[in-house]
C-alpha cells in the first residue's frame, strides 16, 4: 500500500474498527450485568418469547429460521430488484464509512477484476454488509444459491455477541456470475459456537494468497472482518453502516424497507450499496452504464 496520502484513511479505518470492537466489549459487560439479575431476566425472557411466538402478523420471531423454498425465491427477488432510481435518490444515505484507496498489483481472477470478501457467518458486521453487497453486486451480475442465516447470539465461551441474531445471508454455497468482475467470498467460520475453542466452527480457511492480502493491506488489524479488497484498488474493513439498524427485523421486513427510500434501513443499506457500486465501477471502467450512474460516479469521486 502506498503510504503517501493514506495515513489519515488508515487511521480512520483503525478508529472505526476499534469502535466496533469496543461496542462488542460493552455489550458483553452489559450481558454480565443482566445475568446477575438471574430470575428477573428469566421471567422477562420467557414473557418476551411468548409474545414473539404469538405475534400473529408481525412476521417470524426474531430468533426464528429464515424463509425457504418459494418464500426464499420471492425474498431474493425483492432484495435484488431495488430500482436504480431509488438507489440514486438515496445516494450516500446513512453510510458511515467509505472504501479507501490502496495500491498494488491488479487483483484479477478469470481474466476479470476480482472483488474479494472475507467474513464469517457469526459476524454481525458481516451480516450488515452482506445486504449491501447483494444489492450492489446484482447490478453487475446475478447470484444463485443464496441462503438466509442469522449472526450468532453467543460464542463458544457463552459470551454474548453484539447485535445478536441479525437476519442476514451466507455466501458459503452461493455462486455469482458476471461478465464484468469475479466475486470471491470466503466465509471463514459458521455461526455455530465451538466450546473447544470458545469461538466458532471453522468453515473455510483463506488461501495463502488471500492471507497475504490481509497482511499487506490490514496489518494493523489482522483478522478484522468484513474485509473487502476491490481488485487491489480499494479496501473496506468493517461494516459500512450501523448494524443496529437491522436489530429485531425479519428478512422480509428488511427487504420491504429497501424499497422505501425514507426508511432507516434503506438509507443505511442502500447508501452502503452505492459506495460498493462506486468501487466496483472503478474496476469495470464504469460499465455497465445502468449501474455506474451519474449519482454513483459522484460517490466514486469521494473515494
Amino acid at each position: 500500500m502506498e503510504k503517501a496520502g493514506t495515513a489519515k484513511q488508515d487511521g480512520d479505518r483503525r478508529t472505526r474498527i476499534a469502535a466496533q470492537r469496543a461496542a462488542d466489549q460493552r455489550a458483553q459487560r452489559v450481558n454480565r450485568l443482566l445475568l446477575a439479575g438471574g430470575a428477573v431476566v428469566v421471567v422477562v425472557a420467557v414473557a418476551l418469547t411468548l409474545v414473539l411466538l404469538q405475534g400473529g402478523n408481525s412476521g417470524s420471531p426474531a430468533s426464528g429460521p429464515g424463509p425457504t423454498g418459494a418464500s426464499l425465491t420471492r425474498l431474493v427477488g425483492q432484495v435484488t430488484s431495488v430500482p436504480a432510481t431509488t438507489l440514486d435518490q438515496v445516494g450516500s444515505g446513512a453510510a458511515s464509512t467509505i472504501p479507501s484507496k490502496i495500491s498494488g498489483p491488479p487483483l484479477t481472477s478469470g481474466g476479470k477484476p476480482e472483488m474479494l470478501y472475507i467474513g464469517a457467518e457469526y459476524c454481525p458486521y458481516c451480516a450488515a454488509e452482506r445486504w449491501a453487497m447483494i444489492v450492489a453486486l446484482n447490478r453487475f451480475g446475478a447470484f444463485s444459491g443464496l441462503a438466509t442465516i442469522r449472526s450468532a447470539a453467543r460464542n463458544g465461551a457463552g459470551e454474548a455477541e453484539v447485535y445478536p441474531s441479525t437476519a442476514t445471508w451466507t455466501f458459503a454455497k452461493a455462486r455469482y456470475t458476471s461478465k464484468y468482475l469475479t466475486f470471491t467470498p470466503v466465509e471463514e467460520f459458521t455461526n455455530v459456537p465451538d466450546k473447544a475453542t470458545g469461538g466458532y466452527t471453522t468453515l473455510v480457511t483463506p488461501t495463502a494468497a488471500q492471507q497475504a492480502l490481509i497482511q499487506r493491506y490490514d496489518a494493523a488489524d489482522q483478522g478484522a472482518i468484513p474485509f473487502i479488497d476491490y481488485g487491489n484498488k480499494y479496501l473496506s474493513v468493517g461494516a459500512t453502516y450501523d448494524p443496529g439498524v437491522l436489530q429485531g427485523l425479519t428478512w422480509s421486513q428488511v427487504a420491504a424497507d429497501l424499497h422505501t427510500r425514507s426508511s432507516s434501513v434503506a438509507k443505511s443499506v442502500l447508501g452502503a450499496a452505492n459506495y460498493i457500486t462506486a468501487a466496483v465501477c472503478g474496476l469495470t471502467k464504469d460499465q455497465p452504464a445502468a449501474a455506474c450512474t451519474p449519482a454513483v460516479k459522484a460517490l466514486q469521486a469521494r473515494i
